[in-house]
């Protein structure tokens, strides 16, 4: 996977995501931010608040701006480990075909997905103590073991409890199915030479860059969130009307994002195979 030349990026978004039911969501939240020093802010949905589905149209109408885009959901389900998705269900040998097989299947409102994973309970996911132990449903793919050894708080198979991460990606698989072929999504393909890229990123990493502490990094002050920033080179931000985990937690995505993204590592880290890239996909900033 070859790095982007410098300044191929001029715009800089990170998305908190959410899987919860429903058609709007609280817990997304949408920052940008330019080149230079300026704060990222927040982009005003139509409504209260975001629904996926406008998330997916936002990004359609801004795909031929050189435009970096991080979401954080896991892109993928673990694949190397034991050559399947959903073992003895699905025959998907790259991402995008189980992009597909999810949105095919899930008949959720705005994206959703929900249904997809209750209707697989005990088989594939762990959703309470009724499916069994919980440590026959613990596996992870490559990039949420390569840092450091240790694993993420949770995996795309278990969909229960506050870290659970499975219902947000598998219905962030499913708004990847419909980027599929209309805005590249990295490695699953190659960097463009123009128009915009969308990639997974950990909001925890960018907290980490900005010197948090694990297990202090969610900020709920205008204070916190602009120390955060000058971490990050970057000036203070336009006052908030809601300080909550998931506005900041984006506001410093799309910062840490503009500071990393001219650094060739995280465009070629150890361990990103051409088959990892393929099935399994990679978080931008795991080296």
């Amino acid at each position: 996977m070859s790095a982007p030349p410098p300044g191929r990026f001029t715009e800089f978004v990170a998305i908190d995501w959410s899987g919860a039911r429903g058609r709007r969501h609280r817990g997304i939240a949408v920052a940008r931010c330019g080149l230079g020093d300026d704060a990222p802010a927040l982009v005003t949905p139509s409504g209260r608040d975001w629904s996926r589905a406008e998330v997916l149209d936002w990004l359609l109408a801004r795909r031929d701006r050189a435009m970096l885009v991080g979401f954080d959901f896991s892109f993928s389900a673990p694949f190397i480990a034991r050559g399947a998705h959903l073992p003895g269900e699905t025959e998907t040998n790259d991402a995008p075909a189980l992009w597909r097989y999810v949105d095919e299947a899930s008949p959720d409102d705005d994206l959703g997905a929900a249904s997809f994973l209750e209707a697989r309970r005990g088989r594939h996911f762990y959703l309470g103590a009724a499916d069994g132990a919980k440590r026959d449903f613990l596996h992870w793919r490559v990039c949420e073991v390569a840092h450091d050894g240790s694993t993420k708080p949770s995996t795309v198979y278990d969909a229960i409890g506050a870290a659970q991460v499975a219902k947000a990606s598998f219905a962030g698989m499913r708004l990847l199915h419909h980027l599929d072929g209309r805005i590249a999504v990295w490695p699953f393909d190659a960097v463009p030479p123009t128009g915009a890229l969308v990639v997974e990123i950990y909001t925890a990493i960018a907290a980490r860059a900005a010197g948090l502490r694990k297990g202090r990094s969610k900020l709920r002050d205008a204070a916190a969130l602009d120390a955060a920033l000058a971490a990050l080179g970057s000036m203070p931000h336009a006052p908030l009307a809601r300080y909550d985990d998931h506005a900041t937690d984006a506001i410093l995505a799309a910062a840490w994002l503009r500071t990393r993204v001219n650094e060739p590592g995280l465009w070629q880290p150890r361990g990103l195979t051409a088959a990892v890239a393929r099935t399994e996909g990679w978080t931008f900033g795991v080296g």
